[in-house]
């Protein structure tokens, strides 16, 4: 396993922000694939998890984006629930947050401020892992959001889908209380 502090001094992410892991979310298979009119594939086992295991270079263990060559940078998404909710009341609709197919949704941080960023996740129980993540680019909506979320979803999504990263330390991530760590402040919604 590669500790994070084999990776780097968390010195150099001196700002702290108190969040929550609200949804952990891992799918061994697409289910987006073909025609948004033809709906999602059925679920290849439960989706939801209370934790989940992460690799550094990989992704999450059991995912479908685990060890890709094509999501290198990508291999994780993390999305900030506070903007889901947005679309919701701009949309008139209660978004289902596992329909945006994100992994680590967080409440408490605008997620967003992450791209291109260094970041740590640490869950505040005693013993917990401190998974280091680099913040790549965005996770941009698809047509699929229009009929899995909800019409006009795809276009209110745009700069709320989340952020592709990848993990740069094994670890392990869990429900609950975290704290953030960044490089340079982030915006609180």
């Amino acid at each position: 396993m590669t500790s994070v502090h084999d990776v780097v001094d968390l010195g150099d992410l001196p700002f702290r922000t108190d969040v929550e892991i609200a949804v952990l979310l891992v799918s061994p298979r697409h289910r987006y694939e073909g025609r948004p009119a033809d709906g999602a594939l059925p679920a290849d086992g439960p989706e939801l998890r209370g934790t989940v295991e992460l690799r550094a270079g990989l992704g999450i263990v059991g995912d479908r984006y685990f060890a890709a060559r094509a999501h290198v940078h990508a291999s994780v998404t993390v999305i900030g629930l506070e903007g889901l909710e947005a679309v919701g009341a701009e949309l008139g609709v209660v978004v289902d947050p596992a329909a945006t197919r994100r992994n680590v949704y967080l409440r408490g941080v605008d997620v967003e401020a992450l791209r291109g960023e260094p970041f740590s996740l640490t869950n505040t129980t005693a013993g917990s892992d401190t998974v280091r993540f680099r913040g790549y680019r965005p996770a941009n909506p698809c047509a699929w959001m229009d009929h899995q979320v909800a019409p006009g979803a795809f276009r209110a999504m745009r700069g709320r889908g989340g952020v592709r990263c990848d993990p740069e330390s094994d670890g392990v991530l869990a429900l609950g209380p975290a704290v953030l760590r960044t490089a340079r402040p982030v915006p609180v919604p």
